[in-house]
């Protein structure tokens, strides 16, 4: 079969100033984070502040409404009407909940849509090996697999489960075969030949690589691997050995940034990751960004993977970003941060932190009732299946 997607290298966006294959451990035997902001922690850290004591650790329960309706305090579920067809000529994001994203490009004067771009789609109930424990959603998906538009290409910032998730990777490929290009990050593709795609339906990148996606009879769009701060592992025993990053997208005179999963600074750290001004510098503007605000907590374990909302709002800034969303929060708990952190606490903070320096533009569960104002230079929210156009 003869895929409608075709990929083509372009040259790596890599700035003069970046140390290449810096992130790669010697032998090939994994990746790491080669900046002073990130400091490594152990399973026994982590087990620690799990089962142990520790002064910071405060559960706080998911607030419930009367009867066990889902509480106002909670980001409101929408069921998409229309995945933002109305805006054919703007770029398009609609938030399906924690880190996915369904992303459009504005449509060609002769296309009926622009390219649709899917970022680390989770559909499942549990962000775990099994669907029997672990972490389980508290806020619903808002729609079903089948009622998701026809996608082109689906990005992958890493293999944790709650961003890589077989069941709804293994559905999509099923409905779009030979219509869907993968890509994923170093060490992440023999899976996807193993368990989902030909080898000729998936691509893996690393840092700075990029590449021209042109969709038949659609149009095509600049996809470029961007740094993160961050880590990898589906077990104890394959911790770092596949890469992770961000994505920005160029299409249609629009840019986007996705960050996936990443930290800002450590608390140990001298400095902030500098990814994020060389990413800025090198890609942007961006016309809109989606940055990960929650399961951060605690800080003294979680800042070296996790960002806080108030330095995603440095991301914001770093990367040079009108509109920024806020994500990674109000869908699933993390299994440490649900012990410390209050599913309230992301938005809150991301909105005051937001608010005191004049770059709120409202939307989602802070915003009153009101959609995120896509006039104003800034941050804000979505609620679940909301799309925001820009």
């Amino acid at each position: 079969m003869v895929s409608t997607v075709a990929v083509s290298p372009l040259p790596s966006r890599r700035p003069d100033t970046w140390e290449d294959r810096a992130h790669h451990l010697k032998d090939g035997q994994g990746f790491t984070n080669p900046w002073p902001s990130f400091k490594q922690h152990g399973f026994g850290l982590a087990f620690k502040l799990r089962f142990g004591s520790n002064p910071q650790k405060k559960f706080v329960p998911v607030p419930q409404g009367l009867d066990g309706a889902r509480s106002d305090e909670l980001i409101k579920i929408r069921t998409p009407p229309d995945w933002g067809a109305s805006n054919q000529d703007r770029l398009r994001a609609t938030w399906l909940g924690h880190a996915s994203f369904l992303m459009e490009t504005p449509a060609a004067p002769s296309a009926e849509r622009g390219v649709r771009i899917l970022c680390d789609p989770v559909f499942s109930e549990r962000t775990s090996p099994s669907q029997l424990v672990g972490p389980k959603r508290y806020s619903p998906t808002p729609c079903s697999l089948d009622d998701l538009p026809d996608v082109d290409i689906v990005c992958i910032s890493h293999n944790h489960y709650d961003h890589l998730d077989y069941t709804t990777i293994q559905h999509i490929y099923t409905k779009r075969k030979g219509h869907v290009h993968f890509f994923v990050t170093l060490g992440v593709r023999q899976w996807f030949i193993q368990h989902i795609c030909q080898p000729d339906e998936v691509t893996e990148v690393d840092w700075w690589d990029s590449y021209d996606v042109d969709v038949d009879g659609v149009g095509s769009v600049k996809l470029t691997c961007c740094p993160a701060q961050h880590a990898s592992g589906r077990s104890m025993f394959d911790q770092g050995s596949t890469l992770w990053a961000s994505y920005a997208f160029e299409g249609g005179g629009k840019k986007l940034f996705f960050a996936g999963d990443t930290a800002y600074q450590s608390p140990e750290s001298p400095s902030p990751c500098p990814a994020f001004v060389q990413i800025g510098n090198t890609l942007g503007p961006f016309d809109l960004a989606t940055l990960p605000i929650g399961l951060m907590t605690p800080q003294s374990f979680m800042g070296s993977v996790h960002a806080t909302p108030e330095q995603s709002l440095n991301i914001h800034k770093e990367i040079k970003s009108r509109l920024s969303i806020g994500m990674h929060y109000g869908t699933v708990r993390g299994g440490i941060s649900a012990h410390y952190e209050d599913v309230r606490d992301p938005s809150r903070r991301w909105r005051a932190a937001a608010e005191k320096e004049g770059l709120w533009s409202g939307g989602g569960v802070e915003g009153g009732g009101k959609s995120v104002d896509t006039s104003k230079a800034g941050v804000g929210l979505l609620d679940i299946g909301e799309t925001v156009a820009v």
